[in-house]
């Protein structure tokens, strides 16, 4: 059921480093898999399907052990990191019986500024490299600055189009404190290898001010449900570059976790505290208005998209369609997005 609900040869981010310490690992669901998440002593992080292969249980539940391998709670089998298992204790003298044919199946991990990423492969390609790599930070020494994590109650798909949607801003984050104006747009967007981008340009919204005059920012998604929102301009004749991360984790067919991730350089510190203030409020909107979208979906309802509001959701649609016909295939991905400039109203 899993194979046909989530794109697979993908990245997906699985924890924050700084939530992981060395010698700790923790049980996470990831496009409905349990996954157990860890980080060796050496500080290297990993991740392995959180069963054992004996009788079931979670491995997540046992301990890691001085050497660096993974005990089980039940009978004391240990796995390596990479999901080979290095000792089998019931096991006497003369029994003919090699633990290390015995695996649990292990995935690759990426970590880089501050985040682990997860790759999933699609079923028969466990053992074929990642079709791509993880998502990177555009920013020399990322630190993670400020960062915010909301669960959705709905399935991966509403999560990313609803973060997606640009129309929605006025009616969904309004407020007395914090009117949006409508008014008409137009932006340009171009493909990315995986995705498009909403090319750079000069943004309208209050909050950039902040930032100085000559703020401009260019917005980017790519599969599986990343985005990035790339802001540059000057301070006191001095350079500054904000990265705002969002990334969709589908945890199963009816849950998903958003996260929303700042970086900027040590001395742009003192904008903290309005993401501290505004961020968790903003996330929070989009978080309540898919649960109250749960209402009208019990019932099935036909929906519909509209040009050229939508257009970025029509896209996201079509990209997972050729991202899938590819993965079945095992033809070169074709991405069906064509340079077109949008224009609507929000």
């Amino acid at each position: 059921m899993a194979e046909d609900l989530f794109l697979r040869d993908l990245w997906y981010l699985g924890a924050r480093s700084a939530t992981l310490k060395p010698g700790a690992m923790r049980r996470e669901t990831l496009l409905g898999e349990p996954m157990l998440i860890g980080r060796a002593r050496d500080g290297t992080a990993f991740a392995l399907r959180d069963i054992c292969p004996h009788r079931g249980v979670p491995l997540s539940a046992g301990k890691m052990l001085p050497e660096g391998t993974v005990e089980c709670p039940y009978h004391g089998w240990r796995f390596k990191t990479d999901g080979v298992c290095a000792h089998i204790p019931s096991l006497v003298p003369g029994q003919d019986m090699d633990p290390a044919r015995i695996r649990v199946r292990s995935f690759p991990v990426r970590e880089r500024d501050g985040l682990i990423w997860v790759y999933m492969p699609a079923s028969g390609h466990e053992n074929a490299p990642p079709r791509c790599e993880a998502p990177e930070i555009p920013l020399k020494g990322a630190t993670p600055r400020w960062v915010e994590s909301q669960t959705f109650r709905c399935g991966i798909d509403h999560a990313v189009i609803g973060l997606m949607d640009p129309a929605h801003a006025p009616f969904v984050h309004g407020r007395w404190w914090w009117r949006v104006k409508i008014r008409e747009k137009a932006k340009n967007y171009a493909p990315l290898p995986n995705g498009f981008v909403m090319t750079r340009h000069k943004p309208t919204k209050q909050a950039y001010k902040m930032l100085g005059g000559d703020v401009t920012t260019e917005i980017t998604f790519e599969l599986p449900s990343t985005r990035f929102e790339n802001i540059s301009g000057t301070i006191a004749g001095k350079r500054l570059d904000v990265i705002g991360l969002t990334v969709c984790t589908p945890r199963d067919a009816e849950t998903t976790e958003v996260t929303q991730i700042f970086f900027w350089p040590a001395w742009l510190g003192f904008i903290k505290p309005f993401f501290m203030a505004l961020g968790p409020t903003f996330l929070g909107d989009d978080r309540r208005m898919v649960e109250l979208q749960r209402e009208g979906l019990k019932f099935n309802p036909n929906l519909m998209l509209i040009q050229d509001a939508d257009q970025p959701a029509i896209w996201y649609h079509r990209l997972k369609k050729a991202w899938s016909e590819s993965v079945e295939s095992g033809a070169p991905f074709a991405n069906p997005v064509q340079e077109r400039t949008l224009r609507w109203r929000s």
